[in-house]
């Protein structure tokens, strides 16, 4: 069913895109979390298998500064598998409460042990045992057979902090490539386009 709705609550143009796509990418989030946007972090993460078979999901944004965005997963999902295979990825926001999205481009390194373990130290309790007893992405024989071992960590942990385990932790994105993108009326949409390139930033703007 095709959505005939029309865009109206914003634009960008190359006065309101400054030099740096950091200080727009920081501009749009926290004019997104300012406005309460449902899911402002979600961001959808796309992989490539050894194969060459594209991959997404949803993941979180849980922090970003000049150099990139950070993430959490298990290194041992299919995410994680397909990272160590091939570190390009791209990620998308979708705001439809603002009628904005972003494109990146960019290369996953893991963080540090140190920014892995920090994070994980401030996470819930019930998320560091889930990360223990998720197998992520593994096949599983019954969702008995999961609740069977968070029962284990709970058990080992019981006296103790649960510490990070070694095949969980974070993930880095250096952009090389940023797409803001403002939907306007009758679909003629501005699209901004920041490609780093041996002198920095260039910035273009593309056809809707």
């Amino acid at each position: 069913m095709e959505d005939r709705s029309e865009f109206l609550k914003g634009h960008l143009s190359e006065i309101d895109s400054p030099d740096s796509p950091f200080k727009l990418l920081k501009n749009w989030i926290e004019g997104a979390q300012k406005m309460e946007v449902d899911e402002y972090s979600a961001m959808v993460l796309s992989t490539n298998s050894s194969a060459g078979s594209p991959s997404s999901r949803i993941v979180y944004l849980r922090d970003f500064h000049q150099e990139g965005l950070v993430f959490y997963t298990n290194y041992n999902s299919k995410k994680g598998r397909e990272i160590a295979h091939d570190n390009r990825v791209a990620v998308n926001f979708f705001w439809k409460e603002l009628e904005q999205q972003i494109r990146i481009e960019g290369i996953a390194n893991k963080v540090s042990d140190q920014i892995s373990n920090k994070y994980f130290d401030d996470r819930p309790r019930g998320s560091q045992i889930g990360a223990w007893a998720s197998y992520q992405s593994e096949q599983l024989s019954s969702r008995s057979e999961l609740e069977g071992r968070v029962r284990e960590f709970e058990e080992k942990f019981a006296d103790s902090a649960v510490p990070r385990p070694p095949h969980w932790g974070g993930y880095v994105i250096f952009p090389d490539y940023y797409e803001f993108w403002q939907g306007r009326k009758g679909r003629l949409h501005d699209r901004m386009v920041y490609q780093k390139d041996a002198d920095g930033w260039t910035k273009i703007r593309l056809s809707p």
